[in-house]
């Protein structure tokens, strides 16, 4: 049978919804200064279980005021888990999971550095999750890293640029098993999966899919679903994204939607942590541009979300970056919605987002400095080694 173009369209719909969870609440929460408050009262308010999996947590401000109130619910009956990353979480030192171990908090470390510490050792595999899931019901998930980066304490006044979204509902039952998967797989005590399944009412009308990339299952899910909706796209792409290093497959894709006139919008660091990452996305910019792709760099703190929405219906949030690292090695999760009165919002966070942007004129760009030639085409070329 042969499908026309608008046929496919919503043959990738039907798809999407019949694999959805449906009937969840979601809400957009920008930079740590939103999110954190919300997420401690959540921690405050939980009744049973806390599951906390995150790729940085800060021996600073923000790591302790979580870490305290962690440690205070576990004092007060809940069952706490905490899995973190060891490369992330390299310079935090042990003073902080040492109190959370000391107050019954249990924690697991994904793949520890040092080679003989665990039988799971595996230094280029990391856990780049960012999730809370409190009593089963409610959840958080998106780029923010638990450090005073993100909330303003250090640096500039609104922190580094990022977005999680918070999840009320029954897509919430999918994260847990997500992060069960993990700590059942990587730790040393398996847990009893019945305590972290509560019965869950609908909250909402927002249809929702969890993609999960992991190390042998799934591993490039997060990224079929943004070729599926680059590919099905007509009217607008907007993506932001820190380490923005695409494939072959996706600079074919964005190319494709430009010729069908797609409005397509990137949101990238001008200011980084990672600059060969930088580099390696600046050498795509003139292509970028010569296709009639708008660049547009964040000015003053550090970009450091994954999101997109797509002709305002298909959205996602996450910890998935679009390079190597995140579709080969690291293991991800990410939030698909495809909801209007959601999308709509996204494009509006997104047009107040353009506002703080300096956009990349194409005339300008190729005036740049020789060495910044230089760099970019060295790091675009090892872009597979970092």
């Amino acid at each position: 049978m042969i499908f026309t173009e608008e046929s496919k369209r919503e043959k990738w719909i039907r798809r999407f919804l019949k694999k959805a969870v449906h009937y969840n609440k979601v809400n957009i929460l920008r930079n740590g200064t939103e999110a954190f408050p919300v997420m401690l009262k959540s921690i405050e308010d939980a009744n049973e279980t806390i599951n906390l999996e995150f790729y940085k947590i800060q021996n600073d401000k923000t790591g302790w005021e979580f870490a305290r109130a962690l440690a205070k619910k576990q004092e007060e009956g809940c069952s706490v888990r905490v899995i973190y990353d060891s490369m992330g979480c390299i310079d935090a030192g042990n003073e902080l999971f040492d109190y959370l171990k000391l107050n019954g908090v249990r924690t697991l470390e994904y793949h520890p550095v040092l080679p003989f510490s665990s039988k799971h050792w595996g230094w280029w595999k990391r856990n780049h999750r960012k999730m809370l899931i409190v009593d089963g019901k409610i959840a958080f998930v998106g780029g923010i890293n638990l450090t005073d980066e993100y909330s303003g304490v250090i640096g500039e006044a609104q922190g580094w640029r990022d977005t999680d979204i918070v999840i009320i509902g029954p897509a919430v039952r999918d994260l847990q098993k997500l992060f069960l998967s993990t700590w059942n797989t990587e730790g040393t005590e398996p847990s009893d999966g019945k305590r972290f399944f509560p019965v869950i009412e609908p909250a909402g009308e927002i249809p929702v899919r969890i993609l999960g990339s992991r190390r042998r299952k799934n591993r490039r899910i997060i990224r079929r679903a943004y070729l599926n909706a680059i590919n099905n796209s007509r009217n607008i792409i907007f993506i932001a994204n820190a380490y923005f290093v695409p494939d072959r497959g996706i600079l074919r894709a964005l190319k494709n939607a430009k010729k069908r006139g797609v409005d397509i919008r990137l949101i990238l660091p001008a200011k980084t942590d990672i600059p060969p990452v930088r580099y390696a996305s600046c050498a795509l910019y003139s292509r970028f541009l010569r296709w009639g792709v708008r660049i547009f760099e964040w000015q003053g703190s550090v970009l450091h979300a994954k999101t997109a929405v797509i002709d305002g219906i298909w959205s996602t949030v996450g910890s998935f970056n679009i390079d190597r690292r995140s579709i080969t090695h690291n293991l991800e999760v990410n939030v698909t919605i495809f909801n209007e009165a959601f999308g709509k919002k996204m494009t509006e966070m997104f047009n107040e987002d353009f506002k703080n942007c300096k956009e990349i004129e194409l005339k300008k760009w190729k005036r740049r400095s020789l060495s910044q030639k230089f760099f970019e085409k060295l790091f675009y070329l090892i872009r597979h080694w970092f």
